[in-house]
């Protein structure tokens, strides 16, 4: 199970971070991801990491958004910097397991004014 939150209404510019905490047994992660889906346009990937690996982002938040983990907490982190009024939508975590399994959090809602 994965539970997103961090999510709110921040002005261009401004920051945030988003954490995505992962709960119940399971057979390891292959990867975490957080993806987005802003009205009217299908749900897009913004970044991933793989276990062990580094992240890889969309081009659109390459060196504004950091997707990060904390093992022991069993959470992942997308950090987003200098964001802007396009960045806004309704923002998702993934996980697949090892197996292939794939989970998805709630979705957190992120709003930027300009």
């Amino acid at each position: 199970q994965l539970q997103a939150f961090g999510g709110g209404l921040v002005q261009a510019g401004d920051s945030l971070r988003l954490s995505c905490v992962a709960s119940g047994r399971g057979d390891g992660i292959r990867t975490l991801a957080w993806y987005r889906q802003a009205p009217g346009k299908e749900r897009e990937l913004v970044a991933m990491i793989a276990r062990g690996g580094l992240g890889n982002y969309a081009d659109a938040v390459r060196d504004r958004f950091t997707i990060s983990t904390d093992i022991r907490k069993n959470t992942a982190y997308l950090q987003m910097n200098s964001l802007e009024s396009e960045d806004k939508a309704v923002y998702y975590c993934n996980l697949v397991t090892m197996a292939g399994i794939s989970y998805w959090g709630q979705g957190t809602q992120v709003t930027v004014s300009i």
